[in-house]
């Protein structure tokens, strides 16, 4: 239903910012930045329509229940560093291997600027996989067959929902597959949801600000020129570190990480 939901809403969004809904996809390739927060508005309203529909009305579920409650909006922060964390350790780990950074054009005001956009830009998609991945169906699931059925499960299908990303590789949808584990892990930690919305926005951002592909896609980032390395199965290559050996490493600490936090859990 939440697809169906994000569908509409981008059908209406198409239709008044193009005139039309075949005219979406060609305007929307070119806006750029615009389409990417278009579309990931859009799917967030429509799962978010979801979980009100399915979730509160259907299931009368609380906001406890599906770990939406506003205090825990003091676990975002806390989920942020630990998402950009891991992503810049497995940037790191890289570096012996040829990866690194060289000067390219733009200033560091330029830099600043487009990183801030960047972050704009991928704050609703991020949001929307959370909601989508582990809203309501990661709650349910945990309930009628246990917790680590329920985030594995759902982190399988985070994994199949990035099959046709640039580049994929099955090495990629197993990293994925882990992120998607650190990200239900997350969730149940204290501040639910936010928290795991923290790790995913500060994976993203932190690849995005460091000039390297975010799960195959690339960002176009000034002042810093960004050199994966070499081998690709390390590296990640030009999928990205989540293409490689260095982001599970770098998942798998923050995993540890997230573990301990969910024995603190008062969500």
């Amino acid at each position: 239903m939440g697809f169906a939901f994000s569908i509409l809403f981008y059908c209406g969004y198409s239709i008044a910012r193009f005139g039309s809904i075949g005219a979406a996809p060609s305007g929307a390739a070119a806006a750029g930045a615009e389409s990417l927060v278009a579309q990931g508005c859009c799917a967030l309203a429509g799962f978010l329509l979801a979980t009100w529909v399915i979730g509160v009305r259907v299931l009368h579920l609380s906001a406890r229940d599906l770990r939406w409650r506003a205090a825990g909006r003091r676990g975002f922060p806390a989920g942020l560093v630990l998402g950009a964390a891991a992503a810049l350790v497995s940037l790191l780990l890289a570096v012996p291997a040829g990866g690194g950074w060289s000067a390219d054009a733009g200033t560091l005001g330029d830099y600043l600027g487009r990183v801030a956009l960047t972050l704009v830009a991928l704050a609703a998609p991020a949001m929307a996989e959370e909601v989508a991945f582990r809203g309501v169906p990661l709650v349910l699931l945990s309930r009628a067959l246990g917790r680590w059925t329920g985030v594995i499960a759902l982190a399988a299908l985070f994994a199949l929902a990035h099959i046709f990303n640039p580049g994929v590789t099955p090495f990629a949808l197993t990293n994925i597959l882990f992120a998607g584990v650190l990200l239900g892990t997350a969730f149940f930690a204290p501040g639910g949801i936010w928290t795991a919305f923290g790790a995913h926005l500060g994976w993203n951002v932190a690849l995005a600000a460091a000039d390297a592909p975010v799960s195959g896609l690339p960002f176009a980032i000034p002042f810093i020129d960004h050199h994966a390395g070499t081998p690709a199965w390390l590296t990640g290559g030009a999928f990205g570190p989540e293409g490689g050996l260095t982001a599970t490493l770098a998942i798998a600490v923050a995993v540890a990480v997230a573990l301990r936090w969910t024995r603190k859990d008062n969500v």
